[in-house]
């Protein structure tokens, strides 16, 4: 089978939309099939394009036996709204040109949100080229950006809310990642048969339980001290003042022998950073983003990971990738998430549950797992079982193929 595939984010980039799509993938080209990947120049979060890639009009290379063609775009960091938009919108035209003009015919064409344009150029090249489209929301937009206060409600977000509705309606198939977001979008009208759910998970090699040296520890102040990390995104959605906040206490109670770590970058860590500095917090150590192949050596150096959003609504629907590379590596999640990501973590006996934006429960949690055997956090046999990429990268295909299979029957 031919596929398709729109995505604003890639390989080499590291976010949670890169690497669902590149590890797919992959395992689709590993199973036969033939997949295109239609992306721009790695830049994120940073607006910088990597090293040996540069921002051309066009250009081809072959990643994992995956054709990626990389089309020029307007680059803008993970912060600022208008030039964010910018740079969306630039894709979203780039991949409408491309899938009109250029694109050989694939069996089926998908599309994914993050981010929103990302999604509607898939309904473009749906309606003019007649393509099979499977859409993969991970994001519900507008409505996550009026949350985190990026937009407020206006004419703009209501002509952005009429376009998501079209947008949901251009798809053969949608594919989400959770039943929090198929109840979104069926609340929206769409047919609950049209929607199915394809969860995150974690590909089986690249996370192990093995203990992790001190190289990190020693290059962040941080040997002899138990650590926890937040490892992703820095954003505005992340309610990361309360890390500070819980710093803040830890300082003024003398637990001298605590240090977190914010692993990453995005709209707000140049922010929280200067924050950190005036309340001369010590015990907070901004890495900055690291390469992704760094995430184990990462992960298996912290005691404690923090998983966190803010408390709203919307975000209690959310089940970050990121939990099932943490379970992966058996180590102790505090989970600041309600809904369904938090039910995951504690039936797996993954970590213990946090209180959105309370740095008084962070540090509870802290101490709960300071306390606690590290025996009791066994979530790898869980994520195997249940949350195998390889496995849920089949049943993704499952669904192309059977819409493949129909647009054929269709035509004869």
């Amino acid at each position: 089978m031919k596929i398709l595939f729109l995505t604003h984010y890639f390989y080499p980039e590291g976010n949670a939309p890169a690497t669902r799509t590149y590890e797919h993938c992959k395992c689709w080209v590993k199973a036969g099939h033939d997949v295109t990947v239609v992306t721009c120049a790695p830049n994120c979060p940073s607006g910088v394009v990597y090293d040996g890639y540069k921002n051309r009009l066009y250009f081809k290379e072959t990643v994992d036996g995956i054709t990626v063609v990389r089309l020029w775009t307007f680059l803008a960091s993970n912060k600022g709204f208008f030039r964010r938009i910018l740079n969306y919108i630039s894709y979203m035209a780039a991949a409408c040109l491309y899938g009109i003009f250029l694109a050989r015919k694939p069996d089926v064409l998908i599309a994914t949100s993050p981010q929103f344009f990302c999604g509607w150029a898939g309904g473009v090249c749906r309606f003019f080229r007649r393509w099979p489209f499977i859409l993969e929301i991970r994001d519900i937009w507008p409505e996550s950006i009026t949350t985190v206060g990026a937009m407020k409600k206006s004419l703009i977000v209501k002509i952005l809310e009429k376009m998501e509705i079209i947008m949901y309606r251009s798809a053969d198939h949608i594919v989400t990642v959770g039943n929090g977001y198929k109840d979104k979008i069926t609340d929206k009208g769409i047919a609950p048969e049209k929607v199915s759910v394809v969860t995150n998970g974690v590909m089986p090699d690249l996370f192990t339980t093995e203990p992790g040296g001190n190289a990190l520890r020693s290059k962040y102040g941080s040997v002899g001290k138990f650590v926890c990390a937040y490892i992703g995104t820095v954003g505005m959605a992340h309610g990361l003042e309360v890390v500070l906040k819980a710093a803040d206490l830890a300082k003024t109670r003398q637990f001298n022998d605590l240090v977190f770590w914010i692993v990453g970058d995005g709209a707000k860590r140049e922010i929280l950073e200067q924050q950190a500095k005036s309340m001369k917090l010590e015990n907070v150590v901004f890495t900055g983003r690291l390469p992704k192949q760094m995430m184990q050596s990462v992960i298996s150096e912290c005691d404690a990971v923090l998983v966190h959003l803010r408390g709203s609504e919307l975000f209690g629907t959310v089940i970050p990738s990121k939990i099932f590379e943490f379970m992966a590596g058996n180590i102790p999640i505090i989970m600041g998430v309600k809904g369904p990501a938090l039910e995951i973590v504690l039936e797996s006996n993954s970590g213990v549950e946090m209180t959105p934006d309370d740095p008084e429960s962070l540090l509870v949690c802290v101490n709960k797992i300071r306390e606690s055997s590290l025996d009791i956090f066994q979530g790898r046999d869980y994520v195997m079982r249940h949350y195998n990429r390889e496995r849920l990268a089949g049943e993704m295909i499952a669904i192309c193929e059977k819409y493949a299979r129909s647009n054929v029957v269709g035509k004869s």
